[in-house]
Parts: C-alpha cells; structure tokens; sequence
C-alpha cells in the first residue's frame, strides 16, 4: 500500500470533515429559516461549483472504488464491488432525492428561482 496516497487520502478527508462541520454549525444557527434550510439543501444536492452536488460526488468517488473492486476481486463474484455500486445508487437515488423532497417541503417556490 502507498504510504503517501493512504495520508492523502486521510489528509482529503480531514479537510472534508472540517468542511462538513462548518456547514453543520450553520445549519445549527438559530437564526436558520425554512427558506434558508431549503436553500442549503438544494446547494448539497445541486451544487454549482461541484457538478451535481455533495451527493453525486460522493456517488462518484464510491463508483470509482467499485470500479476498482470489480478489477481486484479475483474470482470476479462481486461480493466487494456490488455493494460499493449499491451504496452509490442509494446516495444519489435515495438520499438526493430525499434531500430535494425535503427543500420542496420547506420552501416549495425555491424551485422556481
């Protein structure tokens, strides 16, 4: 194993967290209105500068395993790589869609701007 690439990856994904945290403490703003909310979660689902969103870039990155899994497995039954294609459907097919349910519910003429 690549000791650099495992402390980019862990290093990435410090940064991630921090980024993750921030967003949480602004959704834990009392000052935060249904309008406000359902505008934050439109922008972890549709982002602009993150083509698709949060969601759909996780979805990438677990693919990318999977498709990786899917080259490593040896007797190529799956057992690795159908989870990780499973779990990236469930991010974009499950928990976006919730997502923009939940903006909709919260501000149902945001979709229009």
């Amino acid at each position: 194993m690549s000791r650099t690439r495992l402390d980019r990856v862990r290093a990435s994904l410090g940064i991630a967290q921090l980024a993750l945290q921030q967003i949480e403490d602004d959704l834990s703003a009392d000052d935060v209105d249904a309008r406000e909310l359902a505008a934050i979660l439109r922008e972890l689902q549709e982002d602009i500068d993150v083509p698709g969103g949060l969601f759909p870039a996780l979805a990438q990155l677990v693919s990318a395993a999977a498709r990786r899994a899917e080259q490593l497995e040896p007797d190529r039954d799956g057992d690795a790589s159908c989870p990780l294609h499973e779990a990236a459907a469930l991010l974009t097919d499950n928990a976006g869609q919730r997502l923009n349910w939940a903006a909709r519910s919260l501000d149902p003429q945001g979709d229009v701007e």
